[in-house]
C-alpha cells in the first residue's frame, strides 16, 4: 500500500525516534541551499530597483532644467518690453507685448466708441407668440445724419449681411437668440420698462458697425430701420468710432479695445478728456533675458550635480566610503550627460551671426564640468550685442525673401539647421471672374418687376439665392451690396467661403475674386436672372482658377498647398512650414538661415531622452523586465527549495523510523537471558 504524507507529517514525525532536532536541521539544511540564490537575486532586484528610482530622479531633475529652457528657447524674451504709465482713469493698459517699438508716446482721448443701438416696439407679454414672419436682413454700415435723424446709408462690405428666419410662434425671447446666433457680434436682449418688454438690439462700436434692418414681409414693418422708414425701432444709441491723437497723429477705432496702434500694446479708452495728454515710455527690458540665462546657468550646474552623483563615484561624508550612483555603468543614462555636456562647447548650428557659442557671450566651462560667467565679457555682450542674443538661443527662421514667411510645423524637430537655397517659380494666385461691362447706371431691384437673383459658387461650394432688392445710384452701392450678401450666405459661411467684390472703372465691370489661394479656389455662377446681365452678371462668364504656389526648397521640388510650400521629405527643412504672398517669385533664389538656437537644440535632445519611445522609456522597460524576471526566479527558487525540503524530510523521517525499529529490537531483548530455560541468575 502506498502511504502519501504530507510535509506537516513528516515534521511532525520528525526527532520521534532519534530524539534529536531534526526539524530544526532540514530548516538549516533548505536555508543554507537557498541562501547564495536568494542573495543573488536579492542584490539584482537591490541594483534594479535603485535604477528605477534613479531614473525617476533623472526625469525630474530633466523636467525641472527644461522648464529654464523653454524660457531661453522663446523669442520673446528677447524681446521684452517695460513700460511707465501714469496713474490715470482715462486709460487702463491692459497688456504689453514682447517686441513692443520701444519710444515714449503721447496719447490723448478726443472721443470714445459708441454701438448703434435699436428697442424694438413693446409688447406686454415677452413669452407671447409675436404672430409675424419672414426674413429680416441685418446689414452693418455708416448711417449720415441731420442732428439726430439717420438719413443716408453706406454699406460696410466686410462685414456680412445676417438673414434672420422669422416665425409665428416666435417671441421676443426666441427672437433675441436668433440674432445672437448669428455670429456678428450684434447683441439682442429683452428688457423690461414699466411692466413692458422690448427686443434691444445693440450693434459692436464704432461708426462702420451702424444697423440698417429690412424685411421681405409688411408684417415685420415695425422692425425695419432703413432710408426713410425708421418709424418702427426707436433709436438709442448712434454709433461712433473712438478718436485719439499719439504723438500728434490723429487715429479712429471702431472699438475702445485698442491694440493695434502702438504695434503689442493692448489698452482700453475709459473716457474722453479732449486736450489731456498721458506721456509713457516703453523699452527693451534686457533684465528679462539676462535673468533666464543667468537661471540657465544656476539649473545646468544643479542638474550636472544631480546627473554627476547618479552615475559617477562619491565619499560618504560619514564614512569616507565609495558609494556608487544608482546609474553608475548605465550606458543610456552616461550618453545622456555627454551628449549635454557637448552641447555647452558646441557652436550652434546654423547661427551665422558672429554670436554661435557659449562663450561669446562670457559662459565658460571649469575644470569641474561646471559652467561659470565671466561677468566682464556677460555684462559687454547685452550693451553692445544684445540682437544677437535671440539666434544663439532661441529658433530662427530667416527666408532673405520678403514675401516668404517661414515657421515651425508639427514635425519640425526632424529639420536640420543650416543655410538652405529657395526658390518661388510661380506665385500663388485666388480663383476669380470678371463681368461683362455694366448696362446703365442705377439699378432699381426694388421694382417689383426687376429680379436680380443669382446663385454663386465659391471654391466649390454653392451658394443659396441671393437677391438684390435696393434701388441703387451708384457702383459702390451695388458692389458693397453684392459683397456682403454673398459673404452673409449661410451655406458659404458653413464652409469659410467668401469673396472680394472689385470693380474696375476702365472696363466698368466687377470681378468677383476667392478669398482663397489655390488651385481649388474658383468662382462661377450657376444662375443668374435675366436683370443679372445689367451687372455684367451671367451664367456664361468663364473663371480663372487660382495656383498653388511652386518652388524649390533646399534644390528640391516643395509641395505647394495654396499659398503654403512645404518641403519635400527627405529634405533638411522637412518640418518647416513656408507662406507665400504674391510678388515672391520677383525675389528669385534667395537663402532660408534655420537654427534652433543652443536652447532650442537642448530642450530637443532631452525631449528625445524623454520621449515615450526614447532611450529612458526604452531602460526603464527593460528594467522593469528584468525585475520581473526575477519575481519568476523567486517563485522558482521556493518551488525548488519545496520540493528539496520534501527530500530531506523524507530521508530522515526514513532514519527515524529506523532508529525507532532498532530501539523497539533493543527493548524486546532486555532480560531475554533470565527467561531462557536451565538458566539461573546469581544472587
Amino acid at each position: 500500500m502506498l502511504v502519501v504524507l504530507k510535509m506537516v507529517d513528516y515534521i511532525s514525525s520528525l526527532g520521534a525516534g532519534s530524539g534529536l532536532n531534526t526539524s530544526s536541521l532540514v530548516q538549516g539544511l533548505v536555508g543554507a541551499e537557498r541562501a547564495p540564490a536568494e542573495s543573488r537575486l536579492n542584490t539584482q532586484q537591490e541594483k534594479f530597483e535603485a535604477q528605477i528610482s534613479s531614473y525617476g530622479v533623472l526625469k525630474s531633475a530633466l523636467s525641472t532644467f527644461t522648464e529654464l529652457l523653454s524660457s531661453l528657447a522663446n523669442n520673446d524674451t528677447f524681446n521684452a518690453r517695460s513700460i511707465a504709465f501714469p496713474t490715470t482713469d482715462l486709460i487702463t493698459p491692459n497688456s504689453l507685448a514682447a517686441g513692443t517699438a520701444p519710444g515714449t508716446y503721447q496719447i490723448t482721448v478726443e472721443d470714445v466708441a459708441e454701438s448703434h443701438s435699436l428697442a424694438m416696439p413693446t409688447v406686454a407679454d415677452k413669452n407671447a407668440a409675436i404672430g409675424m414672419s419672414g426674413t429680416l436682413t441685418v446689414q452693418f454700415g455708416t448711417w449720415t445724419y441731420s442732428g439726430q435723424d439717420p438719413q443716408s446709408f453706406t454699406l460696410n462690405d466686410e462685414k456680412a449681411a445676417h438673414n434672420i428666419t422669422v416665425e409665428s410662434t416666435d417671441t421676443l425671447v426666441t427672437l433675441a437668440e436668433k440674432f445672437n446666433d448669428t455670429d456678428s457680434g450684434l447683441q439682442a436682449s429683452v428688457i423690461s420698462i414699466d411692466g413692458q418688454f422690448q427686443l434691444l438690439l445693440t450693434a459692436p462700436s464704432g461708426a462702420d458697425n451702424s444697423l440698417r434692418i429690412t424685411s421681405d414681409d409688411a408684417s415685420l414693418s415695425n422692425y425695419e430701420f432703413y432710408e426713410g422708414n425708421f418709424a418702427g425701432p426707436t433709436q438709442t444709441q448712434i454709433a461712433a468710432d473712438a478718436i485719439i491723437t499719439v504723438n500728434g497723429l490723429t487715429i479712429t477705432r471702431q472699438s475702445n479695445e485698442i491694440n493695434d496702434v502702438i504695434e503689442g500694446f493692448d489698452f482700453t479708452l475709459n473716457k474722453e478728456s479732449p486736450g489731456e495728454k498721458l506721456t509713457f515710455t516703453v523699452e527693451a527690458d534686457k533684465a528679462v533675458a539676462e535673468q533666464s540665462v543667468r537661471d540657465f546657468v544656476e539649473g545646468y550646474n544643479e542638474l550636472f550635480a544631480t546627473l554627476n552623483t547618479l552615475t559617477g563615484v562619491s565619499k560618504d561624508p560619514d564614512t569616507n566610503a565609495t558609494v556608487r550612483g544608482g546609474l553608475y555603468g548605465d550606458g543610456s543614462a552616461k550618453a545622456l550627460f555627454g551628449q549635454l555636456r557637448s552641447l555647452i562647447s558646441q557652436t550652434v548650428p546654423g547661427v551665422v551671426s558672429g554670436f554661435n557659442a557659449l562663450t561669446n557671450i562670457g559662459i565658460r566651462t571649469e575644470l569641474d564640468g561646471t559652467i561659470s560667467i565671466e561677468e566682464g565679457d556677460f555684462k559687454r555682450a547685452f550693451e553692445s550685442n544684445f540682437e544677437l542674443m535671440e539666434s544663439l538661443f532661441a529658433t530662427t527662421i530667416n527666408t532673405g525673401n520678403a514675401y516668404v514667411d517661414g515657421s515651425t510645423g508639427s514635425f519640425s524637430s526632424r529639420a536640420t539647421p543650416g543655410s538652405y537655397d529657395l526658390e518661388i517659380t510661380t506665385d500663388p494666385t485666388k480663383g476669380a471672374v470678371t463681368g461683362t461691362a455694366l448696362i446703365g447706371a442705377s439699378w432699381d431691384a426694388s421694382d417689383p418687376l426687376a429680379d436680380y437673383s443669382f446663385v454663386i459658387n465659391v471654391n466649390g461650394t454653392e451658394s443659396s439665392t441671393i437677391e438684390l432688392t435696393g434701388n441703387y445710384t451708384s457702383v459702390e452701392e451695388i458692389r458693397s451690396e453684392l459683397q456682403t450678401l454673398i459673404n452673409g450666405d449661410s451655406l458659404l459661411q458653413s464652409v469659410g467661403a467668401e469673396v472680394d467684390v472689385s470693380y474696375d472703372p476702365i472696363s466698368n465691370n466687377f470681378t468677383f475674386t476667392s478669398r482663397e489661394f489655390g488651385a481649388s479656389s474658383n468662382v462661377s455662377f450657376s444662375v443668374a436672372s435675366s436683370d443679372m446681365a445689367n451687372l455684367g452678371v451671367t451664367t456664361a462668364l468663364v473663371g480663372t482658377a487660382g495656383v498653388d504656389v511652386v518652388g524649390t526648397l533646399a534644390g528640391e521640388a516643395g509641395f505647394g498647398s495654396g499659398n503654403v510650400l512645404l518641403p519635400s521629405l527627405d529634405s533638411g527643412l522637412y518640418g518647416l512650414n513656408f507662406s507665400v504672398r504674391p510678388g515672391a517669385n520677383a525675389a528669385g533664389t534667395s537663402s532660408i538661415e534655420f537654427s534652433r538656437g543652443f536652447a532650442g537644440g537642448m530642450s530637443l535632445l532631452i525631449e528625445r531622452f524623454l520621449a515615450t519611445d526614447g532611450l529612458v522609456a526604452q531602460r526603464e522597460e527593460r528594467i522593469n523586465t528584468q525585475l520581473e524576471d526575477i519575481a519568476a526566479d523567486r517563485e522558482e527558487l521556493d518551488r525548488k527549495m519545496e520540493q528539496y525540503e520534501a527530500r530531506i524530510s523524507a530521508q530522515f523521517l526514513a532514519m527515524e523510523q529506523i532508529i525507532s525499529n532498532l530501539n523497539s529490537t533493543s527493548s524486546s531483548l532486555d532480560g531475554i537471558l533470565e527467561r531462557l530455560p536451565f538458566t539461573a541468575s546469581n544472587k
